[in-house]
């Protein structure tokens, strides 16, 4: 593929990202709103989330046959059209089982997209020869801080109906020109229509599958970590240190910039450090600001814990889904990202009832406890060669 095309790729690629992002983010600063609307406790609101992350995982299983098949680029623009229609449905919700039900379309678009694009993002990789992926992540993170920033600024103002029928409509305008740009350029892993037997993956060996997992795992760690602060973080600002729904908001988006910040950097950082010790590194950092985030007394201190978690968690997740895609493909991706909304999965029910059992800035504690575990892993596999 000519420079001219590749380049045109990596820009419909990074607005993909950034539109992942901002619908994500618009939806969840508007958890608190939707909670009180529909009259859950914490633990039927972690029910209700984890309608999100089933639909993102069972999605994720089959997304990746389905880009061998029709290829990644338009399994990425129709998965983004159905995220963007089912965002405008929470607020028709009155409670938690029905919220729970709409979320699984949410969730089912949300997973077969970031597998999509993903998937496309490690092709181009391999064709640049740099490790770029964090870049497309850093859109990820920066349209999750301009969408939380604006959620922020209407919180109070304007109604949760409203405000995501609007997210809707915009995410669709992007979807229109950045589909239309993405369906022009080729695929760099030509779908497989069932002509030929070379374009079906050979059968991947024990240690690749092993290696494949293992990478999982750490996103799954740092996915736990991204999906307690979406679910969880503006209430435990709210409920635990007081915040105004504005300010709580700011929270989630003080953390997606400093997402934006440390993946903007992450390709610097791989060439200089090596995966290994950005792991290392980032899992650490993580840790630490999560426990100042959730046991801080007050709220600025919270919220640079917040910004610190951030930084820590930032290249973790891409770092382990550009492994796992680069041994694998589609279908490596697809099962690191299985195993890493697993995290998201497992993340709002656990959260819920340990914030029932105990409070919500102890559960949030074992956001903590899994960036240390990813650290772990990463020096446990310091000396294992992937390519």
């Amino acid at each position: 593929m000519p420079g001219t095309d590749l380049v045109r790729l990596r820009l419909a690629l990074t607005a993909f990202f950034a539109l992942d992002g901002f619908v994500f983010a618009g939806w969840v600063v508007r958890i608190p709103a939707i909670k009180e609307q529909t009259g859950a406790s914490a633990s039927a609101l972690g029910l209700a989330l984890l309608g999100v992350s089933a639909g993102a995982v069972v999605t994720m299983t089959l997304t990746g046959r389905l880009c061998r098949r029709y290829g990644s680029h338009l399994v990425t623009v129709v998965c983004a059209v159905v995220l963007c229609l089912s965002v405008a449905l929470p607020p028709l919700t009155h409670s938690a089982a029905a919220l729970g039900t709409v979320l699984l379309l949410f969730g089912a678009a949300y997973g077969g997209i970031n597998v999509a694009f993903n998937s496309a993002a490690v092709d181009l990789v391999a064709a640049l020869r740099r490790p770029i992926m964090p870049s497309f992540h850093a859109a990820f993170s920066l349209g999750g801080m301009i969408g939380a920033g604006l959620g922020a600024l209407v919180a109070g103002s304007l109604s949760p109906t409203r405000h995501l029928w609007g997210l809707a409509a915009a995410g669709l305008l992007i979807t229109a020109f950045a589909g239309r740009a993405l369906m022009r350029c080729e695929p760099l892993t030509p779908a497989n229509s069932g002509r030929t037997e070379r374009a079906v993956p050979r059968r991947l060996d024990r240690r690749t599958r092993a290696l494949v997992i293992v990478f999982g795992l750490i996103a799954l760690c740092t996915a736990y970590g991204e999906g307690a602060l979406a679910d969880w973080g503006a209430l435990h600002l709210e409920e635990d240190l007081d915040a105004s729904p504005g300010a709580a908001a700011v929270g989630y988006s003080l953390f997606a910039l400093a997402m934006t910040i440390g993946r903007l950097s992450g390709t610097t950082l791989l060439e200089r450090l090596g995966r290994t010790r950005t792991i290392l590194a980032g899992g650490s950092t993580a840790a630490a600001g999560m426990l100042l985030g959730a046991l801080a007394p007050s709220l600025p201190v919270a919220l640079l814990g917040y910004a610190i978690t951030g930084l820590g968690l930032a290249n973790l997740f891409p770092v382990a889904i550009e492994r796992a895609g680069a041994l694998a493909g589609p279908t490596g991706v697809a099962t690191a990202s299985t195993l890493g909304y697993g995290g998201m999965l497992l993340g709002p029910p656990a959260i819920g009832f340990m914030a029932d059992w105990f409070s919500l800035p102890v559960a949030l504690t074992s956001v903590a406890v899994l960036a240390a575990v990813a650290t772990f892993i990463g020096f446990a596999t310091r000396d294992v060669k992937t390519a």
